[in-house]
């Protein structure tokens, strides 16, 4: 498996505590006095952290299970499209968003829910179309047959 570019602090899970290290300060620090509400936030941000927590587990597990890498800068070795792949091309991705919602709502950073929209743009930026542009070069028609049955996110 060869390495596309050597950035090794450029993953996914470096932006994600990026992210949530900037909701939880606002949380901390500039909440103004803004809340989502009583336990209601608690409840659905566990839930979202818990699930996407599962979903990148069942990601990493079925591509182990395939022998191929979940590193984004490697080349993949099969084009996985089995597990939680046969209903989303980006489950791990998906957790991280999950997670950054979930913490959010969790903390009750109000003024940080921007974040989400944004760490979507970046890893669609940084990771998703470039790891999707490669896949399309290995696996040409596996892949374009894959991305018509399969949505990116949901």
């Amino acid at each position: 498996m060869t390495e596309t570019r050597s950035r090794p602090f450029d993953l996914p899970p470096v932006w994600l505590v990026l992210a949530l290290a900037v909701a939880w300060v606002q949380a901390q620090y500039f909440s103004f006095g803004l809340s989502f509400g009583p336990v209601w936030a608690d409840l659905l941000g566990g839930l979202l952290v818990g699930g996407g927590i599962v979903l990148m587990a069942l990601a990493v597990y079925e591509m182990r299970r395939q022998k191929t890498t979940f590193h984004p800068h490697h080349e993949s070795a099969r084009l996985v499209q089995s597990g939680i792949f046969s209903r989303s091309r980006n489950p791990i991705y998906l957790g991280d968003m999950m997670v950054l919602a979930g913490m959010i709502l969790y903390w009750d950073a109000v003024l940080a829910l921007p974040l989400v929209p944004l760490f979507l743009w970046l890893l669609e930026r940084r990771f998703v179309i470039p790891e999707e542009n490669r896949l399309r070069r290995t696996f040409r028609m596996e892949f374009a047959k894959y991305s018509e049955k399969v949505r990116r996110w949901l």
